[in-house]
């Protein structure tokens, strides 16, 4: 892509607005901002949009948010979908309410039904919608946990889950045959209304996601029991998690929630974060303070789309507060379930646990336990949203929980997507069922810890921008793939897994195919447990480095970790 030309055509093109050209005009003496903003279009990825909000071919805008509608609309066409319509939804960042707006009126423009909520929901919210509207797709505008100056746009199919094959591939191949912003259809609100294509989801779809979400409740009466004692401190980080989980750990019974002040109201500037993430330390500042003046038992934290979950827990012995990876709470909530429903006789006999191959290996020694069926996915929700469709087509496997390193899980079929608000209420519900047997959740995590092994797991980002960092993250790869390491940190690599290439490679020379899709990701097996895995982002300029091992203890553990990072890193910087 010719930059230089597209900045100058979006200068004086009357399809652009004055305020586009008032801002570009801004930026007329940066040459390399104007090379960022217009060296390529922002890819349409797997699951769709996500970028910083701007002018320009490679930014969140509403000219580029109506081009990934017009190829959307494009394909549901194909699918002969537009009286189905599509559900939209959207979280508080910057921008968010008017990129559903755009959305749903280039749909409109296209013969496409809409259905936009009121205001900002949870994006599970949108993939229960999805399925109970019976539409054919879903949109959510929301750049998840990024930083402030992003925002982005997920495409979900008629299964709730977002876009899997061949889907994803039928829409990306509608990228190149728009090319001319012109050709983009819209049309006004007031004409979309009359003309009975744009509507509005009523309060009567959150009564019925509620619903679902209480159905998921094993023992209600433990809930009761702990009520009054357990206090819960909550934020939801300026985002949408606010009401529904407030009204959920509510109608369940819960009665000494507090919520954090400050972060209790949307806003998409995130004035007391600068990185709305319940993966970050720092995003917990304001909670663990408000969490040591009532004495609380657990903290928790839920991202802008509240789908992912961050937790910290009560050390009863120190006093003090731990915090849980994603793979701790995860599976933390997924003993408490196998393990409650065996008890209660409720767990089906063909049941399955579905994680991504980036995720803790703890959950194998949990599915054996069990005698649980076990089943590996690539990186990614969408591909554990999508074992549910085919379990329920082919008969094979009931879904009882799923979950991805990343703080997201879901309990129950009611969506297709990871879901912080039922995450929220099963371990609250398992911290009350732990409480009426005098321990904490950190003391239920070590008692994980001493039955199935110390596993613990890391995370490095490398974030590499613009055009020589995409080059960096393909070499990167290239040199892993070509070189591959015969050890890393204190272990030997025992087979590599190449998924673009389809094959595991197997020390000593022998070749075995993978069963799972092509995708950019090496994955080694370590002995012992150990593993990691390279995988660049397909939504941001990133490569992410994954590890895990298992030790003998807490601190062994860690050290083993820390030498297999310092490692791997060493090999790559």
């Amino acid at each position: 892509m010719d930059y230089r030309r597209e900045y100058e055509k979006w200068l004086t093109d009357d399809y652009f607005d004055a305020q586009t050209k008032e801002e570009l005009k801004g930026i007329a003496g940066d040459e390399k901002e104007i090379e960022d903003r217009f060296y390529r279009e922002l890819e349409f990825g797997t699951g769709g949009l996500r970028g910083v909000i701007g002018a320009g071919t490679n930014r969140m805008n509403i000219y580029t948010v109506r081009k990934a509608t017009q190829r959307l609309a494009n394909y549901i066409i194909s699918q002969k979908g537009e009286e189905k319509g599509v559900a939209i939804a959207y979280d508080s960042r910057i921008m968010s309410p008017e990129f559903a707006g755009e959305a749903a009126l280039c749909l409109n423009a296209n013969g496409i039904r809409t259905y936009l909520f009121s205001s900002l929901r949870p994006t599970p919210e949108l993939s229960f919608a999805v399925r109970e509207l019976k539409c054919i797709a879903g949109i959510v505008i929301t750049a998840s946990h990024n930083p402030r100056e992003y925002n982005g746009y997920k495409v979900y199919w008629e299964d709730g889950a977002q876009i899997t094959p061949p889907h994803d591939k039928n829409i990306l191949s509608e990228v190149a045959k728009v090319k001319d912003y012109g050709a983009v259809k819209t049309m006004t609100e007031e004409a979309a209304k009359k003309a009975g294509l744009f509507n509005m989801i009523g309060e009567e779809l959150d009564a019925a996601y509620m619903e679902k979400l209480k159905e998921q409740s094993i023992h209600p009466e433990m809930i009761r029991q702990a009520a009054k004692d357990i206090k819960i401190v909550y934020t939801p980080l300026h985002g949408a998690g606010n009401l529904p989980v407030r009204n959920a750990l509510k109608e369940l019974g819960f009665e000494q929630v507090y919520v954090v002040p400050e972060q209790e109201k949307p806003d998409g500037t995130f004035p007391t974060v600068a990185y709305p993430n319940p993966e970050d330390a720092k995003a917990f500042e304001l909670a663990l303070k408000l969490a040591k003046e009532k004495d609380a038992d657990i903290v928790l934290a839920t991202d802008p789309d509240a789908d992912r979950l961050g937790v910290y827990a009560k050390d009863k012995e120190t006093g003090e507060y731990v915090s849980f990876t994603g793979n701790m709470s995860g599976m933390l909530i997924a003993e408490y379930i196998l393990r409650e429903r065996k008890k209660a006789g409720t767990l089906p006999a063909n049941a399955a646990l579905v994680k991504t191959i980036v995720t803790t290996n703890m959950a194998d020694a949990l599915a054996a336990e069990y005698d649980v069926k076990l089943v590996e996915v690539l990186t990614g929700f969408k591909y554990i949203g999508e074992q549910i469709k085919f379990f329920e087509r082919d008969k094979s496997y009931r879904y009882v929980f799923g979950l991805e390193e990343s703080y997201g899980c879901l309990a129950g079929t009611y969506a297709r997507d990871k879901d912080a608000c039922v995450a929220v209420m099963m371990l609250c519900e398992a911290a009350a069922f732990y409480k009426c047997h005098n321990m904490t959740l950190w003391d239920a995590m070590t008692r994980l810890y001493e039955k199935y092994g110390y596993y613990r797991e890391t995370l490095s980002t490398m974030t590499l921008k613009g055009v020589e960092g995409a080059e960096k993250i393909k070499k990167i790869m290239n040199d892993l793939r070509n070189s591959a390491p015969e050890k890393l940190g204190d272990f030997k690599v025992k087979a590599v897994r190449d998924y673009e290439k389809g094959i595991r490679f197997v020390s000593g020379g022998e070749e075995e195919k993978l069963s799972l899709p092509k995708s950019n990701v090496l994955y080694f097996e370590l002995e012992n447990d150990g593993w990691c895995c390279a995988r660049p982002s397909g939504t941001e300029p990133k490569i992410k480095f994954y590890m895990g091992v298992k030790g003998t203890s807490l601190e062994h553990s860690k050290k083993l970790a820390e030498k297999l990072q310092a490692t791997l890193l060493g090999l790559v910087e």
